[in-house]
């Protein structure tokens, strides 16, 4: 039912490869047809797979997990290249790729006469496909490397106008301070995975209730541990100060 629900992140994917590769060498009508195109069919994926969703019964809507690719398998340990569709992750799909073709949109004018158009939008798609990966990972590993996309995403976007001092040292800013938050995250998927065993979010979270005991620290410290990458990545007191440059 729900196969079809990687597109959705692998169609801004294939924009930003192909702006990256070719972009310098088509028009720019083409070049924002590309941009604009590629996120309004994840947006109408996405609008496939909610509509899939809506087909089922509440009680069945959570916990879905696509499987694309078994990627490591050592012993006990698994990973593999997933996507985890329910509610939560497809309103998140709607929002990252309705507010994205929104913004692709207003950039064509925008950035209309600027002699990086093409980059802009590369990096704008890549920053929706990071997003996305973000949003639908189905286990902590892949949840740090959507993150981790979006820092560098929002890197390059702050620092495009390379020339610009301002806004080279503002993207510095920006990746450092992110970084701080990157860190965090790692700690803490190594300390839930020493913890459960496993770092897939459906199996996590069955077994969360089971490990609130007395005189046992692990989940305070996996919270505040995320709660440290979610502080850099949105700009919360102290680790804040990269906002206001960008």
């Amino acid at each position: 039912m729900f196969a079809s629900s990687w597109l959705i992140l692998l169609f801004p994917l294939l924009g930003f490869i192909g702006l990256s590769w070719y972009g310098n060498r088509i028009s720019r009508n083409l070049v924002g047809l590309v941009g604009c195109g590629t996120i309004g069919a994840s947006f109408f994926m996405t609008l496939v797979t909610l509509s899939n969703l809506l087909f089922l019964p509440p009680e069945e809507r959570a916990g879905h997990v696509q499987t694309l690719y078994q990627w490591v398998s050592a012993g006990s340990f698994k990973l593999d290249l997933a996507i985890l569709v329910d509610p939560l992750s497809v309103f998140m799909f709607l929002v990252v790729t309705g507010v994205g073709f929104v913004i692709h949109v207003y950039s064509v004018g925008y950035m209309h006469d600027d002699p990086e158009y093409s980059r802009f939008f590369a990096y704008l798609n890549l920053f929706i496909f990071s997003m996305l990966v973000l949003v639908a990972a189905a286990d902590f590993f892949f949840l740090i490397v959507g993150w981790a996309l979006v820092g560098l995403a929002s890197y390059l976007l702050i620092g495009f106008w390379r020339e610009k001092t301002s806004a080279v040292l503002a993207a510095r800013k920006a990746f450092v301070m992110n970084v701080i938050g990157d860190v965090g995250m790692v700690i803490a998927a190594l300390v839930i995975f020493e913890t459960f065993g496993t770092l897939n979010f459906v199996d996590v979270f069955a077994s969360a209730p089971d490990q609130f005991r007395p005189n046992d620290d692990s989940m305070l410290l996996i919270t505040m541990l995320l709660l440290v990458g979610a502080f850099a990545k949105s700009a919360q007191l102290p680790l804040h100060t990269w906002l206001p440059d960008a």
